[in-house]
């Protein structure tokens, strides 16, 4: 397996209301708007589970598995061509201050490894950008 993981964000809100919104899938209503539809196609969502189309990979679901309140959001992919394992942590500094990293880890075999890595470290540091982002 081989491990990425995005730098370190602070959000503006306590870990309570941002648990609360990143643990229902279905709050991304919210924000779609702000989803690059030139990056990401075809996206659907419930409260366990969302879907996407990227070029040139092809359709991504990702699903909930596990939720640690107010610690950490656990997804695998049940429909992509690589593996994948995700979590969202959170750790509160103050009332106000919440800090998120987000880690995956893909079964990448050494041919596919130099020809993914790169766009799948940019693409958790543009998720988790926008995770920070988000009006909570």
């Amino acid at each position: 397996m081989t491990e990425f993981t995005s730098n370190i964000k602070k959000i503006p809100y306590n870990d309570d209301r941002i648990f609360g919104m990143l643990s229902d899938l279905s709050n991304l209503d919210k924000v779609k708007d702000r989803i690059p539809q030139d990056k990401f196609k075809d996206f659907t969502f419930d409260s366990d589970s969302c879907s996407f189309a990227v070029d040139p990979v092809g359709k991504i679901t990702f699903q909930i598995v596990d939720r640690e309140p107010n610690k950490t959001i656990k997804f695998t992919t049940t429909n992509s061509p690589v593996p994948l394992h995700m979590w969202i942590q959170l750790k509160q500094v103050s009332d106000s201050d919440t800090r998120i990293k987000l880690t995956v880890r893909a079964d990448l075999n050494p041919f596919i490894k130099p020809m993914v890595s790169k766009p799948l470290q940019d693409a958790l540091e543009k998720i988790s950008t926008v995770l920070a982002e988000l009006p909570y």
